[in-house]
């Protein structure tokens, strides 16, 4: 087996200059854990046509895999939750539902996580394993489970894990759920992304134990990792950390919006010019204000048969749409259905210009059995209260 200590020292180096990797701990995890081990069978990388070209560990250059393997970005294993890069024989189409995420992300959400030795944590995702075996070198395998609910991921994932040498406790079920075998747990670490974080997590961790789950609603942007610290009473209460974006949870993920879009936006019951332009929604902290203000909301770019961009914004839970078209810079917006979709996304983003454009970090989050609550202090307009149905 080819030694790859000097890559990752070489990570651990980037990490450090990067300021994401500050603990010594960690760092020794980062140096020990081989991240090549994780992507076995094999990768999608990017290719022309928004194909994905299968790179496999085995015949391929070792040298070229080293350099895949310690990339900083994240690396996809699986596409439409089912294929792996050892079932493709070229170029294919699909939808990444495992990857191997970024090790800049997974440093900082560990050490945002503030272990300390003797630690019970639970991992929601498993995933490659990668993030599992951190946790297990600097926390040791007996304290960290995790939870993978898609049972080939899982099993890959072990094989990784127990060729590292750690043997954790893995268990393959519903990651929403979390498993009361070892619970309360000092630490909830998710590695997907949810609407809201459950309140069984809440329940599953220690007073003053602390949660880190990216929540947001299922754009694949436009989320933050949430930091909430659980209370006697059993709430919690935190705030946004900072930008995070996770693959949805399996059993949150929805499929995007498509088919006749024209036919879906045929009756609208107002028409106006839009205050603000759409193109807002493409920007990482409007996106996650929009998804605050309409949970359901889908944010959608297409384009006519004549070439011009189209915006819609659908709620399809509250049958509701918006729909823009742009004239000479001016965009135009028809709405439709129960909710005035634009008119209450357009106040919560002119409400948040009026205070200045506050940095996603400026919300805090406060959880209850009965709903997640966001606010921005000192602007009672910027607050948003999400019931547990």
């Amino acid at each position: 087996m080819t030694d790859t200590g000097p890559q990752r020292r070489a990570l651990a180096d980037r990490l450090a200059r990067l300021g994401v990797l500050v603990s010594p701990r960690w760092r020794a995890a980062v140096e020990a854990v081989p991240r090549e081990l994780f992507l076995r069978p094999g990768v999608f990388l990017p290719a022309e046509g928004g194909r994905w070209q299968p790179v496999m560990a085995a015949g391929t250059d070792p040298d070229a895999w080293l350099r895949i393997a310690y990339r900083d970005e994240s690396l996809t294993t699986q596409l439409d939750g089912h294929l792996t890069a050892d079932q493709a024989d070229g170029p294919v189409e699909g939808f990444p539902t495992s990857s191997s995420t970024t090790p800049v992300t997974v440093v900082d959400m560990l050490e945002k996580l503030e272990v300390e030795d003797g630690h019970q944590v639970l991992e929601i995702g498993t995933g490659t394993g990668y993030s599992s075996a951190l946790l297990c070198s600097r926390l040791g395998e007996d304290n960290v489970t995790t939870i993978e609910v898609d049972p080939g991921v899982s099993a890959r994932a072990d094989a990784a894990l127990e060729t590292a040498g750690f043997s954790t406790w893995t268990v393959t079920g519903d990651g929403l759920l979390g498993h009361p075998r070892r619970a309360p747990y000092d630490r909830v670490i998710a590695t997907c992304a949810v609407r809201r974080i459950p309140y069984s997590w809440v329940r599953q961790t220690k007073p003053s134990g602390i949660i880190l789950a990216t929540v947001g609603g299922t754009w694949h942007y436009g989320t933050g990792l949430a930091k909430v610290t659980v209370a006697e009473d059993g709430t919690a209460e935190g705030r946004i950390a900072g930008r995070s974006s996770f693959m949805q949870a399996r059993s949150q993920a929805e499929v995007p919006i498509a088919g006749d879009l024209s036919a879906r936006t045929a009756y609208a019951d107002s028409e106006r010019e839009a205050k603000l332009s759409p193109l807002l929604l493409e920007d990482w902290m409007p996106a996650f204000l929009a998804q605050l203000t309409s949970p359901g909301a889908h944010f959608t770019r297409a384009t006519s048969s004549d070439g011009n961009r189209l915006l819609y914004v659908f709620d399809p839970d509250r049958e509701s749409f918006a729909a823009f078209t742009e004239n000479e810079g001016v965009w135009t917006v028809r709405q439709g259905g129960p909710l005035p979709l634009w008119d209450t996304i357009e106040q919560t983003l002119v409400a948040w210009q009026d205070a200045g454009t506050p940095d996603i970090t400026e919300v805090r989050l406060d959880i209850t059995r009965e709903a997640h609550t966001y606010w921005i202090e000192g602007h009672p307009e910027l607050r948003w209260q999400h019931h547990v149905l």
